[in-house]
């Protein structure tokens, strides 16, 4: 290495230590940067909002935790790669729900469940409707996420959710040993291009309504890479405000808009 004989720039070396960090441990809070740097958190959040101005971190939505962008990764981002998708996805969630008040998950499959990856409900105008967190189950068969993505994924894909389904001890999976119900309620959300909540399903993986009662409804669409289903976007609302035919006529053109445009940025980036 040459010897330039003169002093390194602080500042930069600092900037880069934060980079670094997040590269190695893919995301991290302020308290967290202030744990593994030691630099006062007025000199972290100077250095944040810097790399974060030149796009070179993000800020996740759901919890608030700084990421580094996939732009600058070694490798090209792949559709299929979570931390993209989610910061491919985050400023589309967030125009979202400034348009339409009402909060939204991104969800991704996982072998017999959704699980959440990504929600704007801490920027939605009804922020009180806690959504995720990050990591949530989402039932398959009962929740608008788990039909939206059953109803559009490959048929392979399908029947391997299905089977496991059937074959899972779990009461929150009894529909899926109802193959004619399946078929029917996957082959409405197909004609409608939405998913929609089973009526007695209250949030709750395994429990009725009855007995746990989030008293929200949803509705949800695919979001495509190609002719491959890779996640699924919702809208969620209380219920007594509102119906699903009325979301559905004044919000689900945003929200397939929104599911649109996230197709396209992860196929712009995957070329």
């Amino acid at each position: 290495m040459r010897d330039y004989q003169v002093k390194t720039i602080r500042a930069l070396d600092r900037g880069l230590e934060v980079l670094d960090y997040l590269h190695r441990s893919r995301n991290a809070s302020l308290h967290d940067l202030y744990l593994a740097t030691g630099l006062p958190k007025a000199t972290l959040t100077r250095i944040i909002a810097t790399l974060e101005a030149r796009g070179l971190i993000w800020q996740r939505l759901a919890d608030g935790a700084f990421m580094a962008s996939h732009t600058y990764q070694p490798r090209p981002p792949q559709v299929n790669d979570e931390n993209f998708l989610v910061e491919v996805a985050s400023p589309i969630l967030e125009r979202l729900c400034q348009k339409v008040n009402w909060p939204s998950i991104l969800a991704v499959p996982r072998l017999d469940h959704m699980a959440v990856i990504e929600t704007n409900s801490p920027r939605s105008y009804f922020s009180h409707i806690p959504l995720g967190p990050i990591g949530f189950r989402v039932n398959m068969l009962r929740s608008a996420t788990g039909r939206a993505y059953l109803a559009f994924c490959n048929q392979a894909e399908r029947e391997a959710v299905l089977q496991r389904l059937r074959s899972s001890s779990e009461p929150g999976n009894y529909l899926a040993r109802s193959p004619e119900t399946v078929d029917a309620l996957l082959e409405e959300t197909r004609s409608t291009g939405y998913g929609v909540r089973a009526d007695d399903f209250g949030g709750h993986y395994n429990q009725t309504r009855r007995e746990s009662n989030d008293g929200r409804n949803s509705i949800a669409v695919p979001i495509w890479a190609g002719d491959e289903v890779v996640a699924v976007v919702n809208l969620t609302w209380m219920h007594t405000v509102a119906s699903v035919d009325q979301i559905v006529k004044n919000h689900l053109a945003e929200l397939s808009k929104a599911a649109r445009e996230i197709s396209v940025r992860l196929l712009a980036h995957d070329q």
